[in-house]
């Protein structure tokens, strides 16, 4: 194994580990690091090894139950040099094996290369929350925390899977363990995988499929607020300063007041607006709470030249072409907490577990109207329809169509998963050619395959666990994961720790969505932890004006780009349709999310097929002069 080729590849990644670099390269075998020094800050080296050599390991995360651990191997004989979780997870394979991953709390992707029995092992954490990737061919395997790691070995060769692109272009996001890459693909949460010989064999070590709890709601309110004090009391153990995310909502204002009285340190936290009066600000909530609770408070205005100017990085840094919009925000607000702390809490994941979006609400109602209607719903439907030619209802025109679906179907029709748009409209948009190698079938299996095995469940439950599995570890928590750590700086999100998401799943539907009402059990537990005004008010997710912008201060370089020559030459896309599309985006602002992952899919090809950035960024960072 070259060692250069070793230090090319952590050093390519260097933004997420600038502290430190370790190395370590046995014949064929290199393990390469780059460090942020969270806990032992002058231990913890890595690669880190057991006491004969005989295994190593590269670490990426955090172990909340290290200590209480590291206190039973000590019991057992284990001796230990370093204070650092690392070295906790070394001793844990060898007591247990692979079956180690399920004594571990908390969030991690990491590899253990065996030297005496000549094996590689690979695990990524319960949820999603850190990244892991690798390149298998017949000869032999790279693996990394980013792709780019991946890309800087020379022997392995960018080469898109057009397939990918449906998919992508369905979902607005990428899910699945397939990546737009050849050969080129993700470790699925909660799975470890072992490779000897070349051959690799994959476990699925853990699964949200849990028993539904009879519980009643008085316990399972004590239960929960013990289980949320705990996990924000792990959530905060660390040798270097902790701040907080603020959104403004209910999540990430929870965190914050749980962790009152759990440092000696003063906290801070951090938020972001923007210089657009079309969405609402969310600012005046986020210092509500820093007041409440006396923190530090930061915050940054985000203007439309900012949000162009980073697009490329955005593309760079995401690796994969998702439309998430927050994600620049994230970026630039993780650059201003990094002056302060090294690790940030947030809410992320709070209204994955206890159905916080109004789409769960609205599909639960949706199934409880088809099954009042039994086989009139297709007559109903129809009526409405027709209906709607007179009145133009929105919601009408939405939700009419779907009482003749399944639930499968009315999940896909939901904001977070769209495919039926490109259903709809493929036709128009994609050139012969590739729309004959699309398989629709396949695009949607791998999200649809979660739903099998589900019908026992309610719907609210079964809507949750499909989004757990595909849209938190594909979109939310990548996109969590890769701008703050381009900040070298650790998001850490306490509503996921697997013991409280457990629990979550295990409550009855009605304990999250109770009439009109979502997150009811969460709001309940929280209501005397949060201020009423920040309680009480209408959920508005993260608004970013990135719809506002595309139709004005970007316009011009929106059309550029998915117009170009280079662009339409790439065959998957008919320019008439595209052009139809920008039009009916700028009158009615109807395609805002499609456009963007059109977007940034071509800015995607530019950067890790064409390797033009320069000309690219240049486009980008003049359109957002000129606006």
């Amino acid at each position: 194994m070259s060692p250069s080729l070793v230090k090319g590849m952590a050093d390519s990644i260097s933004h997420r580990g600038p502290d430190d670099e370790g190395f370590y390269i046995s014949g064929s075998v290199g393990l390469g690091f780059r460090r942020l020094s969270i806990i032992d800050l002058s231990g913890g080296h890595q690669p880190l090894s057991n006491e004969d050599g005989s295994l190593w390991i590269v670490f990426n995360g955090e172990i909340y139950n290290f200590q209480e651990l590291r206190d039973w191997l000590i019991a057992k004989g284990h001796v230990f040099k370093t204070r650092s979780d690392t070295e906790v997870i070394v001793h844990l394979y060898e007591e247990f094996g692979e079956a180690c991953v399920e004594k571990l709390r908390g969030m991690f992707a990491f590899a253990i290369w065996d030297e005496v029995k000549r094996t590689l092992f690979l695990a990524r954490d319960r949820i999603g929350i850190k990244p892991l990737y690798y390149f298998l061919s017949d000869r032999f395997i790279d693996f990394a925390s980013e792709i780019k790691a991946i890309l800087a070995d020379p022997e392995v060769k960018p080469e898109i899977v057009p397939a990918m692109i449906d998919r992508v272009l369905s979902f607005n996001y990428l899910p699945g363990e397939d990546t737009l890459l050849k050969n080129v693909r993700k470790l699925a949460p909660g799975t470890c995988m072992l490779l000897k010989d070349g051959v690799p064999q994959h476990r699925q070590y853990w699964d949200l499929r849990v028993e539904r709890s009879a519980i009643s709601l008085s316990e399972a309110e004590r239960q929960l607020t013990s289980l949320l004090d705990e996990s924000v009391q792990l959530h905060m153990i660390s040798d270097v300063p902790v701040g907080f995310l603020l959104s403004g909502g209910l999540d990430s204002t929870a965190m914050l007041s749980l962790a009152r009285g759990k440092t000696d340190s003063p906290l801070s936290s951090f938020t972001v607006g923007f210089d657009d009066s079309s969405v609402t600000d969310e600012r005046p909530y986020a210092r509500l709470a820093a007041k409440r609770y006396g923190t530090d408070h930061h915050e940054i205005t985000i203007s439309s030249k900012e949000f162009a100017k980073f697009l490329p990085e955005y593309v760079w840094h995401m690796e994969e072409p998702i439309c998430e919009p927050p994600a620049v925000a994230l970026f630039y607000i993780s650059q201003v907490a990094r002056n302060f702390v090294k690790v940030l809490i947030s809410g992320e994941g709070g209204d994955e577990a206890f159905a916080g979006y109004q789409g769960y609400r609205n599909l639960l109602w949706l199934e409880r109207l088809k099954s009042l209607l039994g086989p009139s719903r297709g007559v109903v439907s129809t009526t409405l329809l027709q209906l709607n030619a007179i009145f133009r209802s929105e919601k009408i025109s939405k939700y009419a169509p779907l009482l003749t679906l399944p639930l499968e179907s009315t999940y896909f029709s939901g904001t977070s998963n769209p495919l039926s748009f490109f259903n709809r409209q493929s036709q128009e948009i994609y050139t012969k050619q590739f729309s004959g190698s699309i398989d629709k079938r396949r695009t949607a299996e791998v999200v649809t395959r979660y739903f099998n095995g589900t019908e026992a469940q309610d719907v609210v439950n079964r809507l949750l666990y499909v989004d757990t599995k595909t849209w938190l570890p594909h979109d939310l928590l990548l996109k969590a994961d890769k701008m703050t750590m381009a900040n070298s700086i650790e998001l850490r999100v306490p509503f996921l720790d697997h013991k409280l998401l457990e629990f979550a799943a295990s409550l009855p539907g009605n304990y999250k969505v109770r009439g009109f009402t979502t997150k009811y059990i969460a709001k309940k537990v929280l209501s005397d932890k949060v201020p009423r005004e920040i309680l009480k008010r209408r959920k508005t997710g993260f608004p970013v004006p990135y719809a506002s912008w595309l139709r004005n201060d970007l316009k011009d370089w929106l059309h550029d780009i998915l117009l170009e020559q280079k662009t339409i030459e790439r065959g998957y896309f008919k320019k008439k349709g595209v052009e139809d599309l920008l039009c009916e985006n700028q009158k009615y602002g109807a395609h805002s999310k499609e456009v963007f992952t059109l977007a940034v899919l071509e800015i995607w090809q530019r950067e890790f097929l064409d390797k033009t950035n320069r000309t690219v960024r240049e486009q980008v960072v003049l359109a957002g002069e000129g606006s």
